[in-house]
């Protein structure tokens, strides 16, 4: 083992160049299916439980969302999952074409909320992403330039992972994303059953990224996220990140306000829903997205 390899296994952080942890990234992510996208825009109203392709009206080509939910899916003990709904039909109205991905019902998974599950992990979540976005340049109606990855807790996780080019390169065959939003994920030490551990933020984070966090989220903390990203950012990652007040884990969830239960780590958490919140989040998404494809224009 070469004395680069040895320190990112110390430091427990991913470096690709180390060619037997690139291999086990590719490994863990092909253990489930890919999956198949949808070709024809949907003209029925969104329901938020299974995967979806959405277009404004017009012929584009507009840009694009891979749209990627939390860690119970999108179809929940509870019923569709409408946060996702909600967002989507919000950047159909903001003139997004919108992929709304399903890493779990396909693979019949309920769940990953505690552990990854018949090969649904996040190197597959990552590379279910990136195989969305190839999808959607196929489009005619889809401007190839402006793809952006919008992730909510697993989600967001997997958008931060997919956003670094170490990871990129040891899933190969995908461009990616140009841009990507996580909004309250978890800043976790991930520990896979098999393999090296690896960080959710890390330095090698080559494309832009905003990430939204809760000050009273006891389920994924900010100040667990900070620090790290602010470590990435002087490393010359282009991240950027907000923490909203009194905002819970799942601020968006209006159909889970009120929902508590304890959490991996045997936290009690209570899920607060804040339409004012949720409105601000949008705001700053859009605003993001638009700000750096304008500024990425004039390169």
């Amino acid at each position: 083992m070469t004395a680069r390899c040895f320190s990112a296994l110390v430091a427990s952080v991913v470096l690709i160049s180390c060619p037997a942890h690139a291999q086990g990234l590719l490994g863990a992510a092909t253990q489930a299916k890919d999956l198949t996208f949808p070709t024809v825009p949907s003209t029925a109203s969104v329901d938020g439980s299974r995967m979806t392709l959405l277009k404004p009206a017009g012929s584009g080509p507009f840009p694009a969302i891979v749209l990627h939910h939390q860690c119970a899916g999108l179809r929940t003990k509870g019923g569709p999952n409408r946060s996702m709904s909600a967002w989507a039909e919000t950047a159909v109205r903001q003139r997004f074409v919108v992929l709304l991905v399903d890493s779990l019902g396909p693979r019949d998974v309920d769940l990953v909320c505690l552990e990854a599950k018949k090969g649904v992990n996040f190197p597959r979540g990552v590379r279910d992403a990136m195989q969305a976005a190839d999808h959607l340049r196929t489009l005619s109606f889809v401007d190839k330039r402006r793809i952006a990855h919008v992730g909510f807790s697993w989600g967001a996780m997997v958008a931060l992972l997919g956003s670094n080019r170490d990871w990129r390169s040891a899933l190969p065959g995908s461009e990616g994303f140009t841009a990507a939003v996580a909004v309250y994920p978890g800043c976790f030490t991930i520990k896979p059953k098999s393999g090296t551990p690896y960080e959710i933020v890390q330095n090698r984070i080559d494309r832009p990224v905003l990430v939204l966090m809760g000050d009273k989220d006891t389920e994924t903390p900010p100040d667990e996220c900070v620090p790290k990203l602010q470590a990435a950012k002087d490393s010359g990652a282009p991240v950027e990140w907000y923490v909203f007040r009194n905002a819970t884990h799942c601020w968006d969830c209006e159909q889970l306000n009120g929902f508590s239960k304890r959490d991996f780590r045997g936290t009690k958490v209570v899920y607060r829903f804040d339409s004012s919140v949720t409105q601000e989040t949008s705001r700053r998404i859009f605003e993001f997205l638009e700000r750096t494809w304008t500024t990425e224009k004039r390169k």
